[in-house]
């Protein structure tokens, strides 16, 4: 059994064909072209097209990764406002004319990790993604969980600080606000416009970009050590472009959850970083699709 795995994303299509192993046999990059569905349809069946020239007659299943909620059955998407206007309710099954399983892009992104990467084997797992915001999702007996209305994992608009600005969805302070690419601007001040620029700072002794970072990664802590509280995870794992900071952001997070974190027996949660960056949503898709033809 292959897989098609694609990650629909604002800016690039992402497509892989992986085994049942997670080997990537081929991947495509295409660009997306958001505000034209009829255009970016009919790229997500063209790259599907020749992914499936590619594996030849093998039995494969497809998957797509996308922002927003899904609906109960995994058929579509139900609902995602602001952006990739005539995706709500579109039914890919009929365009690609093979069976397809649709998968929020936070938890295709855990799909990926629990299928093949950092949380292999896992039971109990949670997935962050710290970027432009923060996506999360959970893994429960080795499943992914949705809960009520496919809206599980939402963990970036958990509240951290509630006399915080309200996010998109109307939390004040929220783990989003508090560490997200999406407000650097604000967190400092107007002084730095990317976590990246805030990094460089840093890393040349910046005092006031010292005590922004570290705030944000304190603030991360907290929010872990409440989701060790509540979920009990044997493992979290970080994925985004910010965890790409290495160890000037997973050393002091160890330090603060040092702090933080209820460890009843001794026992405690293991953070690691992400196995797969960029094509973790179409590796997950593809993986998501797997286990639901299994």
């Amino acid at each position: 059994m292959k897989a098609i795995g694609i990650d629909l994303g604002g800016t690039r299509i992402k497509a892989v064909a992986i085994d049942q192993d997670g080997n990537i046999l081929q991947q495509l990059y295409e660009p997306t072209q958001d505000g034209n569905d009829t255009i970016w349809k009919q790229t997500v069946l063209q790259t599907v097209n020749a992914l499936k020239n590619t594996l030849g007659s093998d039995e494969l299943t497809i998957g797509i990764s996308a922002p927003g909620l899904p609906d109960e059955q995994n058929q579509c998407i139900a609902y995602m406002p602001g952006r990739l206007q005539g995706i709500e309710q579109f039914n890919w099954t009929s365009l690609l004319n093979h069976p397809t399983w649709v998968i929020n892009d936070a938890v295709a992104a855990m799909m990926a990790e629990a299928s093949f990467g950092s949380c292999k084997n896992a039971k109990h797992a949670v997935m962050l993604t710290l970027g432009t915001g923060v996506g999360g999702a959970i893994l429960i007996d080795g499943k992914p969980y949705q809960g009520a209305f496919n809206k599980a994992g939402h963990i970036g608009h958990m509240v951290v600080d509630h006399k915080g600005d309200a996010d998109v969805t109307g939390m004040p302070g929220s783990l989003e606000e508090c560490i997200g690419n999406c407000t650097i601007e604000k967190r400092s001040n107007g002084k730095f416009t990317s976590t990246q620029e805030l990094l460089n700072a840093y890393h040349q002794g910046d005092q006031f970009a010292k005590a922004v970072w570290l705030k944000s990664i304190n603030q991360l802590s907290l929010a872990l050590a409440s989701i060790t509280n509540i979920l009990s995870p044997e493992i979290i794992s970080l994925g985004g472009g910010i965890t790409e900071a290495g160890k000037s952001l997973f050393e002091p997070l160890e330090t603060f959850m040092d702090q933080y974190e209820w460890r009843a027996g001794g026992n405690k949660t293991k953070i690691v970083k992400a196995t797969y960056s960029d094509l973790a949503g179409a590796i997950g898709a593809a993986g998501f699709a797997l286990k639901k033809h299994a």
